[in-house]
């Protein structure tokens, strides 16, 4: 593709404007690590809100999704739209449980909540284990992405793609630290809407498209169907029944964790007020969810007709790296149809959502590594500026490693498939920790060690020319792990009783499962209700899928359902903003320091 000067204008205005919030917020971030790590826990709802969507708005995202729907038609995307389930009782059960702890990152939860060296341990453990090795793979997928697109739009190579980029992200990230992040998110996030949106109109202009109705009348009813074909039972289990059924609570996933985790739980601890963390999360699974997908659904959609094989995105960019050219290529290769200055508000929009992203996972994985390793386990009692000081080396580090393993990748949905079968198994622990006394941190360790050796037991068959199935593997995995942990649990020593009073003190969480610890605080009990939470999640789950399917009916043409889901959704929006105002008026809330 060719890039006007105009095109090139508008990438490089978009990223002068976003340098400017790092360079005036470097001075405040380098104060010490509340401000670089959490903001100094004063950012309102509608930052962290948008900010939790435009990191997980990356390269990756339009590429993965384009995958799923080219390999599994639009129903496909249950894969990660049932994971809604999980990110609504975030909202609900957990953002105020978050706030209210006033931990600096999620890792040191485990320290306030179990007790003894095997607490130490994982903190330590998942420091590096998430903070170096998983962030790592979730930075390096989000490379590939921004690689294949520079290939296609720029011609350029992937190494020069990833020098230019990484000096972008780390330049971000090292200044400014969280609240940088946040500031070049708002701008980032509009920027990036502004290209996704762009990028459907167009294509859906091109005269092999025909617009909307001539669309849908090219494709038949199992690509477009929202549901699956449920005559072909292992397509449906697969890519519908297991992820709205038990995927959803089972599986640990960056972004989607049960119970809230990683650079979500950052920003809550980040919030100003356990409202704001509870307002932000709420809006940030309403515009994950309902607001951004159709765009790249309809462009993947498109890219049926355009390009029906692999083998017409080669012969379309004959220069491109034919190592690169997988479903996932047909995003980028769909922008060529963008005419001259909307192609640069694309190519803007893309390293938005690239940089946003990786900046992100730049700060998110420091703060493990130097919160929760170097500063608990190796040098302990330096000084706050110390601390910031090695967080932004440990950026470098970060971005060179993640590079580096870019080159392994193969494609945003191998990704996707690699970290659901590590975190199988381990997200009801991450659901129940809070709300039931009896786990350890033995529980976790059980849980980690056996999710992680099954995984690697089921790739190694696949290399070796015995692949299991995605879906069974994960059941196999999921099935295991529960197991593994439930019985250490119960085999090994309870928690000490004085650090489960001092946390049920600090957190104060709802339901019977801390009766006992609640009657030796002598505290009346939990400021929360159990059953405002269940039917906030219910009535929120029910507003955000009512949006998704309703602007899918209105763009599919069928009126009557688009009046059903709309109708559902004023009824589901009047009813959730009861619930929270009756969640407020029973906590009495106020801000939390």
């Amino acid at each position: 593709m060719h890039l006007t000067t105009l095109d090139w204008l508008i990438v490089i205005i978009s990223i002068s404007i976003c340098f400017l919030p790092p360079l005036i917020l470097s001075r405040r971030a380098g104060k010490n690590t509340a401000e670089f790590f959490t903001s100094g826990r004063a950012a309102p709802w509608w930052l962290i809100g948008i900010s939790m969507v435009a990191t997980t708005f990356s390269t990756d995202t339009p590429n993965l999704v384009t995958n799923i729907v080219r390999n599994s038609g639009v129903a496909g995307n249950w894969a990660w739209w049932a994971f809604l389930l999980t990110g609504m009782m975030t909202v609900f059960f957990y953002a105020r449980l978050w706030r209210r702890s006033r931990v600096l990152t999620d890792l040191e939860f485990y320290e306030l909540r179990y007790s003894g060296w095997p607490a130490s341990f994982v903190r330590g453990f998942r420091a590096i284990y998430l903070g170096l090795f998983f962030n790592c793979v979730i930075m390096a997928s989000v490379n590939l992405a921004a690689a294949k697109i520079a290939n296609v739009i720029l011609g350029w190579p992937m190494a020069r793609t990833l020098i230019i980029c990484s000096i972008i992200n780390v330049t971000f990230a090292a200044l400014a630290g969280l609240w940088g992040v946040l500031v070049v998110d708002l701008i980032q996030f509009g920027i990036a809407m502004t290209g996704a949106v762009s990028a459907a109109v167009f294509a859906l202009k091109q005269p092999e498209i025909g617009g909307l109705s001539g669309l849908f009348s090219k494709l038949d009813a199992r690509t477009i169907g929202l549901l699956p074909d449920f005559g072909n039972w292992t397509v449906a289990l697969s890519i519908f029944i297991i992820p709205i059924t038990i995927q959803w609570w089972s599986v640990w996933y960056p972004g989607a964790e049960p119970g809230g985790g990683s650079y979500i739980a950052q920003r809550m601890l980040a919030a100003r007020s356990e409202k704001d963390a509870l307002s932000g999360t709420l809006f940030f699974n309403f515009a994950h969810y309902a607001l951004r997908p159709w765009p790249w659904i309809l462009v993947a959609l498109c890219s049926f007709i355009i390009y029906p094989e692999l083998s017409d995105i080669q012969k379309a960019f004959p220069g491109v790296d034919p190592r690169l050219i997988q479903n996932d290529m047909a995003y980028p290769a769909m922008l060529r149809f963008l005419p001259p200055g909307f192609l640069g508000i694309m190519v803007a929009g893309l390293l938005a959502a690239y940089v946003s992203t990786l900046v992100t996972h730049l700060n998110w994985g420091s703060s493990y590594l130097v919160h929760d390793f170097y500063r608990r386990f190796l040098k302990p009692g330096a000084d706050e500026k110390h601390y910031v000081r090695a967080g932004r080396i440990t950026t470098l580090v970060l971005m060179i490693l993640a590079s580096l393993l870019t080159f392994v990748l193969e494609s945003a949905k191998a990704s996707f498939d690699l970290m659901l079968s590590i975190g199988a198994g381990t997200g009801l622990i991450y659901l129940l920790r809070w709300f039931w006394w009896r786990i350890n941190a033995w529980s976790e360790i059980a849980a980690m060690a056996s999710s992680f050796s099954v995984a690697v037991y089921f790739f190694v068959r696949g290399k070796t020319g015995h692949p299991v199935p995605q879906h069974v593997s994960l059941l196999i995995t999921i099935a295991f792990t529960t197991a593994v942990w439930l019985l250490v649990t119960y085999l090994t020593r309870p928690v000490d009783r004085e650090k489960l009073v001092s946390f049920y003190r600090l957190v104060r969480p709802a339901g019977p499962g801390w009766k006992k610890i609640r009657l030796e605080t002598g505290l009346e009990g939990s400021p929360d209700s159990l059953t405002l939470s269940l039917a906030g999640w219910v009535v929120g789950c029910l507003l955000v899928y009512s949006a998704l399917f309703g602007t899918g009916a209105y763009l599919y043409g069928r009126w009557s359902l688009a009046i059903f889901w709309t109708v559902l959704f004023i009824v589901s929006t009047i009813l959730l903003i009861k619930i929270i105002g009756k969640i407020w008026q029973g906590t009495g809330q106020e801000k939390t320091a």
